[in-house]
């Protein structure tokens, strides 16, 4: 699930506070307000019937919207089962917090990609990542989308090199060419 919620949100650096690091029992203490908030955003947005709950139809119907449409039943249960319950949005805040404790910025923003990309081709359709980021949580402006493609130009057939993205993020230089 928090997979998930990475894929929702513009890419940026994770901050976090030293309780992140397992220095607080209070899920909350873990990320600053401002994170609180998008990630209550993203939480509303995967609890697609509103309930309170992250379930596996609210799963099954926001990854259909984002066009993965025959993801695997079984895939569905195993994202909800990495809870230890139902999924409201302490324990949603509680996972992600456990995902991203000790992990490398650069690993957290790959493995919300990599959700985009089940081939494993290191790409993603510019039409689908422009899409996902003018229209949900902290929403890309044009000159944003504008400046984003002048970095980052899709090649010929319209793919974005989402690696060399996240490498630009977390280091600040393109990567060179192997």
């Amino acid at each position: 699930i928090p997979s998930v919620l990475v894929q929702l949100q513009a890419p940026k650096k994770a901050k976090r506070r030293q309780a992140a690091e397992g220095g607080s029992s209070n899920v909350f203490s873990m990320f600053e307000q401002s994170q609180i908030q998008e990630y209550k955003e993203a939480f509303t947005i995967i609890d697609q019937n509103r309930d309170g709950i992250i379930s596996k139809d609210d799963l099954r119907d926001v990854l259909a919207s984002m066009g993965q449409l025959n993801v695997k039943n079984e895939e569905l249960e195993a994202m909800v089962k990495e809870a230890s319950g139902p999924i409201n949005f302490t324990v949603f805040l509680t996972m992600f917090g456990e995902k991203l404790k000790g992990a490398d910025p650069e690993d957290v923003i790959l493995s919300g990609f990599k959700v985009l990309d089940p081939e494993g081709t290191g790409t993603i359709k510019k039409e689908f990542l422009e899409e996902l980021l003018t229209t949900q949580c902290d929403r890309f402006s044009a000159e944003e989308m504008k400046n984003l493609w002048a970095a980052f130009p899709p090649d010929v057939a319209g793919n974005v090199d989402y690696k060399n993205i996240c490498y630009v993020i977390t280091h600040g230089e393109e990567k060179e060419e192997e």
